[in-house]
C-alpha cells in the first residue's frame, strides 16, 4: 500500500527581500518563526509496516535546518532573495534524492505559506 508521510518542523530566522520595490516592507530586515513541513511518499514496507522512521526523516532534515536556524537567510549561498518560494525551493534541494519526497511546504507566517512539489 502506498501513503504520504508528513513530518514538522520549526527554526527562526531573518531575513529581508532585495527585490521589492523601496518602501515595501519587507525590504527591511525582519524575522520569522518558520514552520516546514516535509511530506514524503512511498509503498509501506511490509515486514515493518512503516514507510520510513520518523527518526530516519529527522537525520536527513534536521542538518538542513539547523544550518538556517537563527540566521540571516540572505546571507547563504542560494538564498540571496529568500522568498517562500525561493525557500521551500532551496529545501527541496537540500533532501531530494535523500528522501522519497512528496512535498516541502514554508510558512513564515500562520497564514502565510508556500509549497512546493517534485516529480
Amino acid at each position: 500500500m502506498r501513503c504520504r508521510l508528513t513530518r514538522d518542523y520549526r527554526f527562526e530566522a531573518a531575513h529581508f527581500l532585495p527585490r521589492v520595490p523601496e518602501g515595501h516592507k519587507c525590504r527591511r530586515m525582519h524575522g520569522h518563526s518558520y514552520q516546514v513541513r516535509v511530506t514524503i511518499e512511498g509503498e509501506v514496507d511490509p515486514e515493518l509496516g512503516w514507510l520510513i522512521d520518523f527518526a530516519d526523516v529527522d537525520e536527513v532534515v534536521d542538518p538542513v535546518l539547523a544550518a538556517l536556524d537563527h540566521r540571516v537567510l540572505n546571507d547563504l549561498p542560494g538564498l540571496e532573495n529568500p522568498t517562500s518560494e525561493v525557500l521551500a525551493m532551496y529545501l527541496w534541494g537540500k533532501l531530494a534524492g535523500r528522501l522519497p519526497l512528496s512535498e516541502v511546504e514554508v510558512a513564515e507566517t500562520a497564514d502565510s505559506r508556500c509549497a512546493v512539489r517534485g516529480g
